[in-house]
């Protein structure tokens, strides 16, 4: 038996021998599973490939049948990423790339390419809300002179899943819970956490989700990435491989969970509220596209499979290479039209670029076009003017529902000869400029039997997951914990915490203790590794503390004043926050403002009742002896200070709003100042050090 087949075999379940068949009920021991059609499937971990590192086939019918029925259970909303926000921008070239591919948008510096960018959450409904803990989908449409390039990607770099054919499964269990349609937007529950931990190759990415990755302060301050390992072609045919990233201009940034759960009562649409307004002001959110090149010599040198989308390549591995900026620059002029019915595709390329044959990118350049026709109704989607290319386009597909076009003559097929005749007919294909494969241009083969297994790197289901928990901050790695310890504390089956934390042991000894501690649980058993776990270098650039960018510019400082308040200490704070690139809003305890001292009323944005702390980056109490006296029987003025402490922001006082920093329980640290310089310096961080005495973490 080949080591291939061998491996089939091993991972047959998930990668680990823990599903259970009841003796009882419908599902006994004789049931078997099939397709629609009752042919019985014989391996429903792995699509078919040529060959174990070769492409998906399209005769994988229980693939695509399990894919078109998944792809065909909701209308008109997404399955998944459904909540969604947009704008529109354009990307500028830094300098021509013609070195590695022949794209036209990355032959001339300088040159503007239109796009449309969608960011959105992956579990919720549309009518969700924006901060729960999830992925965040990252999508852009590139608007180029060759057609549409989507970029489709997430704010993560790898994926639950090896394989397309094992989607529907990750979805259904971490969407609403078939019986009972909760919980909403949330993984924090049975389903997830019991198919999760019988998929051992999932736990990279539980890793980053568990993270302070899934719980951002802004679309504006999230990171993006390709996933796969994608391909460039030059104008000689040469191939070299690539990974796509992007990187915010503000930095990244992320809440902490209290914040995160609170902010969810303050403002569901906190994340859409927050990008619209930035680009309505003139601030545009602005990205750095940066590639991993790499060849096939250094692909082969890895200890890891490049076509695994569980897998990245850390950057101390190979740099990145910056390659242009993207910034958006306007608002949707209509929700619906544009946001809603934007229709991403990653088979949507351009030449000199391609695909590779990671198999879970394989599914979804079938996946996503079969879905668009499903929510929109119609074989014509690409004709709505939020997804129509902005170069012409010219072939023979007619007719179909809502065809918005009105093509003219006879010609509809292709070959044809009545040019001769004296008609038109119609557009030819050309060798010379159309889009060819890359494996065509090499002359490179891909052969091997039809096998449904995955390449033998692709069983290393824990080496990189401890990679992730070694790069992070001690910080980092108590959040990590305590966000397994919540979310396996909502799961009521009593066989998965232990499975979980059993699997978690291959990651690192001291984060499966600490889980186990967190639910009161004997350390369970180490799951068997069904490869050699390895360490690896820790990565600094996993980190968000690590190179968190001290900065105020995209930040927004809020400042709670009163009756007698002065104005000029209120004037200096907003000036020297302004100064600095941040933004301010007032807070008052009524709709209309304050009084401040000298009688005028200064006009407030906000109303402490429904502008709470976790709305800020920051935050500066301005009050008068009388004013801090009246608040402090005001229970949300002493929440106000209270959350924006226990939230690790700086505070910024005047010595007359001590009492109320006192009753809140704010403690002096390094983030407790002033209202002058050393506040501004403070409000650029968030202060981690302060967390122990706040909370208690894994």
């Amino acid at each position: 038996m080949a080591k291939s087949e061998e491996f089939a075999t091993a991972v047959g379940d998930g990668g680990e021998t823990h599903q259970q068949i009841p003796k009882k009920g419908p599902h006994t021991a004789e049931a078997h599973l099939t397709t629609n059609q009752g042919i019985r499937v014989s391996d429903n971990q792995n699509s078919l490939k040529a060959g174990a590192r070769g492409p998906t086939l399209l005769e994988d019918f229980v693939l695509r049948e399990k894919i078109f029925h998944f792809d065909h259970e909701r209308i008109p909303e997404r399955i998944v990423h459904a909540r969604g926000s947009a704008a529109h921008g354009y990307f500028e070239n830094y300098k021509s790339l013609a070195d590695i591919t022949k794209a036209d948008l990355f032959q001339r510096p300088g040159e503007k390419t239109p796009l449309f960018t969608r960011f959105s959450t992956v579990a919720g409904g549309a009518g969700s809300v924006d901060t729960p803990r999830d992925v965040r989908g990252f999508a852009v449409k590139f608007y180029t002179k060759e057609g549409n390039w989507d970029l489709v990607g997430n704010n993560i770099p790898v994926f639950f899943i090896q394989d397309a054919i094992k989607f529907p499964d990750l979805v259904h269990a971490v969407k609403m819970e078939a019986d009972r349609a909760f919980p909403q937007a949330g993984s924090a529950h049975d389903t997830f956490w019991d198919w999760a931990s019988l998929m051992p190759e999932s736990t990279h990415m539980l890793m980053w989700a568990m993270s302070d990755r899934t719980i951002p302060r802004s679309l504006r301050m999230i990171e993006g990435f390709g996933v796969h390992t994608f391909q460039m072609v030059n104008a000689k045919g040469k191939v070299t491989f690539v990974k796509f990233h992007w990187r915010p201009k503000l930095g990244i940034q992320s809440t902490v969970w209290d914040e995160s759960l609170k902010l969810q009562a303050a403002d569901n649409d906190y994340h859409r509220r927050d990008l619209w307004e930035s680009i309505a002001m003139g601030a545009f959110p602005e990205w750095e596209l940066g590639i991993q090149a790499f060849d096939q010599k250094l692909a082969d040198s890895l200890p890891y499979d490049v076509l695994d989308p569980t897998k990245i390549i850390p950057e101390e591995v190979v740099p990145l290479r910056m390659i242009g900026r993207m910034v958006l620059d306007r608002n949707p002029d209509n929700f619906f039209a544009e946001t809603e019915q934007v229709a991403y595709c990653p088979a949507n390329i351009v030449p000199g670029i391609d695909f590779t044959n990671d198999p879970l990118l394989q599914g979804r350049l079938f996946s996503y076009l079969d879905t668009q026709k499903s929510r929109l109704g119609t074989a014509n989607f690409h004709q709505i003017p939020v997804n129509a290319p902005k170069c012409p386009v010219m072939n023979f597909q007619r007719d179909g529902q809502m065809q918005m076009n009105v093509p003219k003559g006879r010609a509809n097929y292709e070959p044809n000869s009545l040019t001769a005749h004296g008609e038109e007919g119609g557009p030819r294909e050309c060798p010379m400029t159309g889009f060819v494969t890359a494996n065509a241009v090499t002359g490179e083969d891909e052969q091997g039997e039809k096998l449904r297994v995955r390449p033998e790197l692709f069983a290393d289901h824990y080496s990189q997951a401890r990679q992730f928990w070694k790069s992070m901050t001690e910080n980092e790695q108590a959040h990590i914990a305590s966000s397994f310890v919540f979310e396996l504390s909502k799961v009521g089956l009593e066989q998965v915490p232990a499975r979980m934390i059993a699997n978690l042991r291959n990651v690192d000894e001291d984060l499966a203790k600490r889980v186990a501690d967190g639910m009161n649980l004997d350390l369970p058993k180490k799951a068997q590794a069904r490869r050699e776990v390895i360490d690896l270098d820790p990565s600094p650039a996993l980190s968000i503390q690590k190179k968190m960018k001290k900065t105020l510019e995209g930040r927004k400082v809020g400042i709670l004043y009163a009756d007698g308040s002065d104005e000029a200490e209120i004037k200096a704070v907003r000036n020297a926050v302004e100064k600095d690139g941040g933004t301010v809003f007032l807070v008052a305890p009524k709709v209309g403002g304050a009084k401040v001292k000298g009688g005028a009323l200064l006009k407030a944005d906000g109303q402490l009742a429904g502008s709470p702390s976790q709305l800020f980056d920051a935050v500066a109490v301005v009050l008068s002896a009388k004013g801090c006296e009246m608040l402090l029987t005001e229970g949300a003025a002493v929440q106000f200070v209270m959350d924006a402490f226990g939230h690790l922001k700086a505070i910024g006082a005047n010595d007359a709003s001590q009492p109320l920093l006192d009753k809140a329980g704010v403690v002096a640290d390094d983030g407790v100042t002033g209202l002058g310089k050393d506040f501004v310096a403070a409000a650029q961080q968030r202060f981690f050090e302060r967390e122990p005495s706040v909370r208690l973490l894994a």
